[in-house]
């Protein structure tokens, strides 16, 4: 997945120091445990008992953002550079640059081709003072990332809005324009192929494009390779002797340059290889080098066998609980993995995990993320780590969900733990999957409660939950849930992937959508909830749940409809009817019908409008829905005054008038008024819309709704203007400029009548026609309403269109988190245009 930072100060976009980990460590910094403020590592061996640590093992070392650890890489250092300036196609053809320079590093998996590129990057970065964008564009999977992924991370970066939903070429184009003017880098990590790369180049002849690949990225024009093999010898030996200590690599160099040629000169190889030494104080180089010799060759081709052989050496000696837990962390989404998902994927404790991972990192096999500074968390603002070291005396205690540390599974080392992991039992493996989903789901429960600070019920759930489920504050789970969003949506990618865990798929969608629209609102976080709603929908289809397919169906309706693709969205509002008669549910079928309504009204096809809006109301008025028939009445009305249609209209608009009436619902009583007042003026009544703007006035007074008496006054002005009494006409204009006076607003702001409440709300029942070309009136599922919405007209039946999973995972024989309320997919709130 891709992984992106907010734009530094200054506004400059930056990219943070995550990379696929055995290259990010090999050939930069040459030290494989940067972590913050740690006790020396104490890797464990066989019979539990921890390695102590040598003495000439070399001191803790964070990543530097200098050059000062890079390791033999200079002449391509040089080179790259060098191609930067060189002069390009464009010009030798007397052309101006249309792109910027794109420079290649290819090379094997382990070969340090990330940390070369991050070397460059750090060289360049004054020459490109608009900062630096990152992706990786290869899943840990081993799959190719979907150019619209990284091409919408990096406008967000950008601070540019791209529409949810929108199709590849269309980010590729919106990146393009944001870029425009801009002195940026572009790292691309891990490509794929020339299309992925291609998609994300950008029409500025400033920027440049550094691609980190496998091989050649044929079709790319004017390319500028530079393919990788192994490390000098010397500075081979020197990562050795950084890694494990100086000493026995000075009292044996000649053991110390075998090691080196039987690694194949390969930095990650070494990193291992170095990483088993450091935890063996007893052991020599020599010793080093007669057991990579007798680690015999894989399946694997001949230029990964030097780092196949590393890993095996270093894995077959960890004892096997430590080893059971690397090779399930191949399950981790997005590589990434922190120790409460190790807990849950190994079925440990949190600090055993934690104790693990470190471990782990000492050895090279994992290398750990640098810790964001964050509002609300404490171990940040403190500076010190929040994880007590596991083999410390005293009891240990367990991090809050927000402070624990991460780590990432290096990229070359993912295949070698993939297949690992095929030798497990697949029915461990499939445990393992569920405990690691289960424990997503609470801690996206958790941060949806952290969401809710005032609220007492959601602060005692919070305060109920483990220690390692919690979070501090509201900003540190909105923390929280930003960082970790990328591995997230890669961990509901591959649940619904798999196809076994539908389930647990479902509510990890539910929970993320529910912890997103908390913490963001559905209009900000509508591109992560697009991408979520076609997972939905595809469970849903693939288990044949017609009310989630249809809850799916309307959610990215509403989101087409939002973004402006209207025929798109009226497709899915008609598949989502379908889906809605099957199983007989009224609130998604009248959602539904309602939905397709307003879609033909914002196509301007008033007829088609009318008609399904009379088959909602038919539906509506046979459930007695009465919120929902006036809003219903007056979306009618509306239309049929596009229409011209004066009869239709006036007789829906009084209708609309008699509902809102006996719901008591002063402020849409006095809206449908003065409606049909302008219906009546448009009919050519000028006499009888004069005695309904009176009425909508006192209705309007009752109500005590200032504009929307001003605005019913300028009307009745402009009707009395019309019937030739000048006098009248300025007796009511002045008399709406003084209440628009004493509310403190401009006399013309409501010269285009008031303004339309949310259609079945309080106080906004009916719409003025103007406003009421927008989507159907957005329905919660569940009782209550969202924030700035009355819930009265919701028109939720009790057990509507919910689509709950309790009764599948108690089929299932899943456990359900004690004191969890049950996480529910459900309609949106959030549709466009009301």
């Amino acid at each position: 997945m891709p992984t992106l930072t907010a734009p530094a100060a200054g506004g400059k976009a930056q990219v943070d120091g995550s990379e696929p980990v055995a290259e990010q460590v090999v050939g930069t910094e040459g030290a494989a445990r940067a972590t913050r403020n740690r006790r020396p590592p104490e890797p464990v061996r066989r019979g539990g008992a921890a390695a102590p640590r040598p003495a000439d093992a070399p001191a803790e070392a964070e990543a530097s953002p200098g050059d000062g650890g890079f390791l033999g890489r200079e002449r391509e250092l040089d080179a790259l550079r060098a191609d930067i300036d060189r002069t390009g196609l464009d010009t030798l053809a007397g052309r101006k640059a249309a792109r910027g320079r794109v420079l290649l590093i290819a090379g094997r998996p382990g070969s340090g081709r990330t940390s070369l590129a991050e070397a460059l990057v750090r060289r360049l970065r004054g020459d490109y003072p608009d900062g630096l964008l990152r992706a990786r564009l290869t899943t840990s999977g081993g799959t190719p990332v979907p150019p619209a992924r990284p091409a919408r991370d990096f406008l967000a970066t950008l601070g540019v809005t791209a529409p949810p939903g929108a199709r590849e070429d269309e980010l590729s184009a919106l990146l393009r324009e944001a870029l425009a003017g801009r002195r940026m880098i572009l790292l691309l990590d891990d490509a794929g192929s020339a299309e992925q790369v291609d998609a994300l180049l950008p029409d500025a002849p400033h920027c440049l494009v550094v691609a980190v690949s496998r091989g050649p990225l044929t079709g790319i024009p004017d390319v500028r390779p530079c393919t990788l093999g192994g490390l000098p010898e010397a500075a081979g030996v020197e990562l050795l002797s950084r890694r494990a200590g100086s000493t026995r690599i000075t009292n044996d160099p000649q053991a110390a340059e075998a090691v080196v040629r039987l690694c194949d000169a390969q930095p990650a190889a070494l990193v291992l290889a170095g990483g088993w030494l450091a935890a063996r104080p007893k052991a020599s180089v020599a010793d080093l080098a007669r057991r990579l010799r007798a680690q015999q060759a894989g399946a694997e081709d001949q230029g990964a066998r030097p780092l196949a052989r590393a890993f095996r050496l270093v894995y077959e000696e960890l004892p096997e609980p430590a080893a059971r837990m690397l090779r399930l962390l191949a399950l981790a989404p997005d590589g990434t993995v922190d120790a409460v998902t190790a807990s849950a994927l190994a079925g440990c404790s949190v600090p055993i995990a934690q104790g693990a991972l470190e471990d782990f990192t000492a050895l090279g096999l994992l290398t750990a993320l640098p810790r964001p500074e964050r509002a609300g968390n404490g171990a940040a603002a403190g500076g010190g780590d929040p994880v007590a070291a596991p083999h410390t005396a005293g009891p240990a205690r367990e991090p809050s969900a927000d402070s624990v540390a991460r780590h990432r599974v290096p990229g070359c080392l993912e295949p070698l733990l993939r297949a690992e992991l095929e030798r497990e039992r697949s029915g461990e493996v499939e445990l393992a999957r569920a405990r690691m989903l289960e424990r997503t789901v609470r801690l996206l429960y958790a941060c949806r409660l952290a969401a809710r600070p005032g609220d007492r019920a959601a602060r005692e759930k919070l305060a109920g939950l483990p220690r390692a489920l919690r979070f501090p504050s509201p900003q540190a789970a909105e923390g929280w849930l930003t960082e970790r969003l990328p591995e997230l949506i890669e961990g509901a990618r591959l649940a619904v992937a798999d196809g076994e865990l539908d389930t647990l798929a479902r509510r990890l969608l539910s929970g993320l959508t529910q912890a997103l629209a908390a913490h963001r609102g559905t209009e900000a976080a509508a591109p992560e909830l697009y991408g979520l709603h076609q997972l939905v929908l595809d469970v849903a289809r693939r288990r044949e749940l017609e009310l989630e397919e249809a809850a799916a169906l309307l959610n990215l309706g509403d989101l087409d409809a939002r973004a402006g693709r209207t025929r798109e969205a009226l497709v899915r509002y008609k598949e989502a009817l379908e889906a809605a008669r099957v199983v007989g549910d009224p609130y998604a079928t009248g959602r539904s019908l309602e939905s397709i309504g307003s879609t033909y009204q914002e196509l301007g096809d008033w007829h088609r409008a009318a008609d399904w809006y009379g088959r909602a109301l038919a539906l509506r008025l046979s459930r007695g829905e009465l919120a929902d028939e006036a809003r219903l009445y007056g979306r009618l009305g509306a239309v049929r005054t596009y229409a011209g249609q004066w009869g239709e209209a006036l007789r829906d608009w009084r209708a609309a008038a008699a509902v809102c009436r006996r719901l008591g619902d002063l402020p849409g009583h006095a809206r449908a008024l003065s409606e049909t007042a302008r219906v009546q003026e448009y009919a050519g009544r000028p006499h009888e819309a004069l005695r309904t703007c009176l009425e909508a006035i006192e209705a309007a007074r009752r109500a005590e709704d200032v504009r929307l008496q001003a605005a019913v006054r300028l009307r009745a002005a402009d009707t009395l203007e019309r019937l030739g009494d000048p006098g009248a006409a300025r007796l009511h204009r002045g008399a709406a400029e003084r209440l628009l006076a004493a509310a403190g607003e401009d006399g013309d702001a409501a010269g285009a009548g008031p303004a339309s409440g949310a259609a079945g709300t309080p106080g906004g029942a009916v719409a003025e026609p103007e406003a009421a070309a927008g989507q159907a009136e957005p329905a919660t599922s569940r009782a209550e309403a969202p924030a700035g919405r009355g819930g009265s007209g919701s028109g939720r039946p009790a057990g509507g269109a919910v689509a709950r999973s309790g009764a599948a995972r108690a089929a299932a024989g899943e456990p359900r988190a004690e004191g969890e309320n049950e996480p529910t997919y459900e309609i949106s709130s959030g549709t466009a245009k009301d």
